[in-house]
């Protein structure tokens, strides 16, 4: 008899941990992006799952399903608010194929994702606060955002995207972006807490891309 496996589908139609090949299939065939891994025990799945997918998915996976890593067990560090969102950008280049997301920090569980395009990391860590900021304010949502950028968390404090990035036909659409975003801080009061992620002292941020 063949041994029972578990289905962890971190992007797909439902996210979640399904027991059969099946299930797992039915949440992730012709969806584009998803992001699913089996495992031997439901106790890995539920540990898999309340981390990011490319601590186990990538070329950064873990070698081993038992080796620890940050953050995998689900715990956070005492000072961390767990109802919150932390928000992270990836780039390859400076400028380069750009792209930032959101994650819940205590579920782990990805609420937004743009890109990739032509930018620069800072540019994705600013758009990244300013696309968490709306989003709070629009569902009502009383969380903090946490940002491992000194640089965006500042230049929203400006409420200006001071990049050196050049403007050309391929990164129109990115100053669109950009304007969109100063023109929503310029337009907008807030109460949302923006807070730095202590990287030396909590690990990567929960919305890292993982491709350190």
């Amino acid at each position: 008899m063949a041994k029972q496996k578990f289905y962890v589908v971190w992007d797909g139609v439902t996210p979640g941990i399904y027991s059969s090949w099946n299930e797992c299939l039915l949440q992730t065939k012709g969806y584009e992006g998803a992001k699913y891994k089996s495992f031997d025990s439901r106790e890995e799945a539920e540990q898999a799952f309340a981390s990011s997918p490319y601590a186990y998915i990538g070329k950064n996976a873990k070698k081993t399903s038992g080796t620890t890593h940050t953050h995998a067990s689900g715990t956070l560090p005492a000072a961390v608010i767990d109802n919150s969102l932390a928000v992270d950008a990836a780039c390859s280049g400076n400028p380069g194929p750009m792209e930032y997301r959101g994650v819940h920090v205590a579920s782990r569980q990805e609420v937004f994702h743009f890109g990739p395009t032509k930018g620069t990391n800072n540019i994705g860590e600013f758009l990244a606060l300013v696309h968490g900021l709306a989003l709070l304010k629009q569902k009502a949502f009383d969380m903090p955002i946490y940002s491992d950028s000194a640089i965006a968390i500042s230049w929203v404090k400006q409420k200006k995207c001071k990049t050196k990035l050049d403007r050309t036909a391929e990164t129109e659409q990115l100053f669109v972006l950009i304007e969109r975003a100063e023109k929503w801080l310029t337009e907008n009061k807030y109460t949302t807490r923006i807070l730095k992620w202590e990287t030396r002292e909590w690990g990567e941020i929960p919305a890292d891309f993982g491709r350190k």
